[in-house]
């Protein structure tokens, strides 16, 4: 299992690097705008941050082949370790066809159909992201996609990961771990509802007043 933080958050990212086994981080167009750095000065401290061997993703703007190449070629000019993320569109797929030549990692990214992401696996895509929660959004299933989409790549293209993405609350994130992904990218207040519980504050609470009653402080 791959766990993958959602987010340009420098500080969300150290904060959280000492509590997952973060696997990377993930951004997109919306994020990196939200931090209002420009690409190039972003990837190099978030690449700071992480350190060498975690994965970093970015993703293309262009919506021709021709030009997510050339942005994938800059993207990783920027950072050479870089995955690229590609949306699975006609074009996308032809730009995924080149780059895959080029021994560029790729994500296939906005995907809403399993059928979508077979094509951008057999296009050489190595993560392949369906958004679950737009899909519920739109009276679609997202674990139901999942599942049906990580039959296909055991058939077809095992070699691909699915890297599920789009949640509003950490069940969400379980039910795609059960249906096979193999991997999940969450937004910072996601990743602390997988850890957080006010049951098991209560039960900590508890467990110091019983103690203190006894022994009148709370050290061994």
């Amino acid at each position: 299992m791959e766990i993958y933080l959602d987010t340009a958050d420098i500080d969300a990212i150290r904060h959280f690097q000492r509590i997952l086994p973060l696997a990377g981080v993930t951004t997109n167009p919306t994020i990196v705008a939200a931090s209002g750095k420009k690409i190039h000065e972003l990837l190099r401290q978030l690449r700071e941050v992480l350190g060498e061997s975690p994965r970093l993703f970015a993703q293309v703007l262009a919506r021709q082949a021709e030009g997510m190449v050339e942005e994938a070629r800059y993207l990783r000019s920027i950072d050479e370790n870089l995955v690229v993320k590609v949306p699975v569109t006609v074009e996308g797929l032809a730009a995924m066809n080149q780059l895959k030549q080029e021994g560029v990692p790729l994500l296939g990214t906005a995907v809403y159909s399993a059928s979508q992401g077979l094509l951008a696996a057999t296009a050489g895509a190595q993560y392949i992201a369906p958004y679950v929660n737009r899909l519920d959004a739109l009276s679609g299933n997202g674990t139901e996609t999942v599942i049906t989409l990580n039959q296909l790549l055991q058939l077809h293209a095992p070699q691909t990961k699915i890297l599920a993405a789009s949640f509003k609350n950490c069940r969400q994130v379980i039910d795609c771990l059960i249906a096979g992904a193999q991997a999940v990218t969450v937004p910072v207040d996601v990743a602390g509802q997988l850890i957080a519980s006010p049951a098991t504050d209560s039960a900590l609470t508890q467990f110091e007043k019983d103690w203190c009653k006894t022994y009148q402080s709370l050290h061994f």
